[in-house]
């Protein structure tokens, strides 16, 4: 695929190695470029990911069977989609002092970004809890967590650090049935959460806020991928290792077979190695996101609106590969491949927000 050098001309191709800065540069996927990771000095001190074979035992012990409880509790560490979780309180309204993060800035090494608990009622009329961190800008950018994570993940905390360092307002979020917000978690539903986030975007926009833009990772990079599909009302849209065949990784978590089972009995059990359940599939869970065609999607987006997709090349969860996927299909849009970050990021969470702070506020 050519590669253009030039700013003005789309779509654009970039490869990251390290910290450095980004280059253009002709991008292929051979076998050399999923090798072990290249770790990042710059994002040395960033937190480690946890063990790969930790991710489904860590998942919480209290997690209620289907029907039960309002969202699923996230008390443990680590969500399913292998994010680690972060915890506060964020109860009212409280200003807190926060350091600079490590990107390049004009700005002092700290001050004082007011985070009020906002709750916002869906179409379904349940409560959607978020966190608005107030940050100077009357603008804000959305952030989408992941399958079965939360807005307190890494990810997600590490976008809100360095967009709040630069005075950007953020609005964080859990999708119905999931973290706080209230509802039944179910596999699958991405229109339902595609319409959580219309109805986020909606109330801020009652309240005088016009949304500048979205960003999602992992099922949250489709979610918004999906909703500029939906809706010409957000500018630019930030897709950080989304999944373009919706097909593949369903056999990860339902294992082998699964069509043939959930057909005869109607449903799949999802458990931990303990044998604990976590959370059931239905056939139509199942159906609502194997119906989706995230080409269909792609091609439907307004060509004014711009879109951001991030990936990185060791990514064990998503293939990397969907990264170039989404760039055949997307005209207004821009691909950076971050060499040796997981989907996690958890080595690579300097490289990952310099990119999109660089896409957010670039004119």
């Amino acid at each position: 695929m050519a590669v253009s050098t030039s700013a003005s001309t789309l779509p654009l191709l970039f490869l990251h190695r390290s910290a450095a800065s980004p280059n253009p540069s002709a991008l292929s996927f051979a076998s050399s470029l999923r090798a072990s990771p290249l770790r990042s000095r710059a994002a040395a001190s960033a937190s480690a990911a946890p063990p790969a074979e930790t991710l489904a035992d860590d998942l919480p012990s209290d997690t209620p069977p289907v029907g039960e409880g309002s969202g699923i509790p996230m008390p443990s560490s680590i969500g399913e989609d292998g994010e680690e979780l972060l915890f506060g309180a964020t109860a009212g309204k409280e200003t807190v002092p926060r350091a600079r993060a490590q990107l390049h800035s004009s700005f002092s090494d700290s001050f004082d970004v007011s985070q009020e608990r906002v709750v916002i009622t869906n179409s379904s009329g349940e409560k959607l809890i978020g966190v608005l961190h107030e940050a100077g800008s009357n603008d804000i950018v959305v952030l989408c967590h992941g399958f079965r994570s939360s807005k307190e993940s890494r990810t997600v905390m590490g976008l809100t650090d360095a967009l709040t360092s630069e005075k950007i307002s953020v609005f964080r979020f859990d999708f119905s049935g999931n973290g706080e917000s209230e509802g039944t978690f179910q596999y699958g539903n991405y229109y339902k959460e595609v319409d959580d986030l219309h109805n986020v975007i909606q109330h801020f926009k009652e309240h005088k806020r016009d949304t500048r833009a979205i960003a999602g990772h992992s099922k949250g990079g489709d979610v918004v991928i999906i909703y500029a599909s939906m809706y010409q009302d957000v500018s630019r849209v930030i897709n950080i290792s989304g999944r373009f065949d919706l097909k593949r990784g369903i056999a990860d978590r339902l294992g082998s077979g699964y069509m043939e089972r959930i057909s005869q009995h109607g449903f799949i059990d999802v458990a931990q190695k303990t044998g604990q359940f976590m959370y059931r599939v239905t056939k139509e869970s199942l159906m609502d996101r194997l119906r989706i065609d995230m080409q269909s999607a792609c091609m439907s987006i307004d060509p004014n609106c711009r879109v951001l997709t991030v990936h990185g090349s060791d990514d064990d969860v998503v293939p990397s590969e969907d990264a170039l996927e989404f760039h055949k299909y997307i005209g207004n849009h821009e691909v950076h491949i971050i060499e040796g970050a997981d989907h996690r990021y958890s080595s690579h969470r300097l490289e990952l927000a310099n990119i999109v702070m660089k896409f957010v506020t670039s004119v």
